[in-house]
């Protein structure tokens, strides 16, 4: 069973891609098999990141007082 990346561990990873590919210490194959690698780091990032704000919920005051469930994309 493969291990499931978290977003955080993702972007430990990524921030290394950034640091070597800044370095200019790799020669080109291996910048560009380190871009590659980016490019699908930063779409899984962005994809877990738009799992998460599916998720979240504002709970707001209702005129009522009850409290009431809100999308994260309708508080403002």
């Amino acid at each position: 069973m493969a291990k499931k990346e978290t977003f955080e561990t993702s972007m430990t990873e990524l921030e290394e891609i950034v640091g070597k590919l800044e370095a200019g210490d790799v020669t080109l194959d291996e910048s560009l098999e380190l871009f590659e690698k980016g490019v699908k780091l930063v779409k899984s990032c962005r994809n877990k990141l738009d799992e998460a704000e599916k998720k979240v919920k504002i709970l707001t005051a209702g005129s009522d007082g009850d409290m009431v469930e809100k999308d994260f994309g309708d508080a403002e």
